[in-house]
């Protein structure tokens, strides 16, 4: 893990509008006691199985969080955006991390340490009850995600990656393009399908005028028909 001093970075409590109903006293003890890290494109953040020591606060970059499978299968769980709080489950449910992350381009994170954020947890309601509501909706986005996943044909996974990456990442400055470059690979992960599967799915995708392709950029062409195709898995 690499430590680096970005003159540019945001002073944390421009980022943590969603801590804005700490206390002045908790918001100061926050500010006096997190890091920042940056990892390089690849590098990992932290492993499945590493005991937490830190709630963690994407500022800037994408991050993956995966799970390896059968062999040499990976699966990637959820793709996480500038702004999202990650790594903090496994602290509060005092267990080992139960996925891997690693950057998926180079990143700059926020540490909190672990005790510091269950410290204000026990003693600010309003804050607890702030990360129930995210537990709450990351666990509805998970169920349903499980439900695409395993019920969905290809098509319809395929669909609902390039949706949810246009949703997280946005579009490049021509209103079309995903601001984001997935490897063939990485997409199939995301998809929960073979990586030929994918391959020849995006081709069809191409050949129906509903996507354009230029080597890792997709661009959406005919975003209404690729949600049917989500809609209708």
């Amino acid at each position: 893990m690499a430590k680096k001093q970005l003159l540019d970075l945001k002073p944390i409590e421009e980022l943590l509008t969603f801590w804005d109903i700490l206390t002045p006293d908790e918001r100061q003890y926050v500010k006096n006691n997190y890091s920042h890290h940056f990892f390089k494109k690849n590098e990992l953040i932290y492993c499945e199985g590493d005991a937490p020591t830190h709630m963690m606060i994407l500022v800037s970059g994408k991050v993956k969080v995966f799970k390896d499978g059968v062999g040499t299968r990976m699966q990637i769980i959820r793709m996480l955006k500038p702004g999202e709080h990650f790594a903090y489950r496994a602290i509060i449910a005092n267990e080992t991390y139960n996925t891997n992350v690693s950057a998926f381009e180079d990143s700059v994170i926020y540490m909190i340490k672990a005790n510091i954020f269950i410290s204000i947890l026990k003693h600010n309601n309003a804050f607890c009850y702030r990360f129930l509501e995210e537990l709450a909706f990351d666990l509805g986005a998970s169920d349903a995600r499980t439900i695409n996943l395993t019920q969905k044909h290809i098509r319809g996974r395929l669909a609902e990656a390039l949706l949810l990456l246009r949703k997280n990442y946005g579009l490049e400055e021509d209103g079309a393009t995903i601001n984001i470059y997935l490897s063939r690979e990485d997409l199939a992960s995301l998809s929960n399908m073979t990586t030929s599967n994918a391959i020849r799915t995006l081709s069809h995708f191409v050949n129906e005028h509903i996507i354009a392709m230029d080597g890792r950029k997709l661009k959406i062409i005919d975003e209404d028909r690729l949600r049917r195709i989500s809609k209708m898995g």
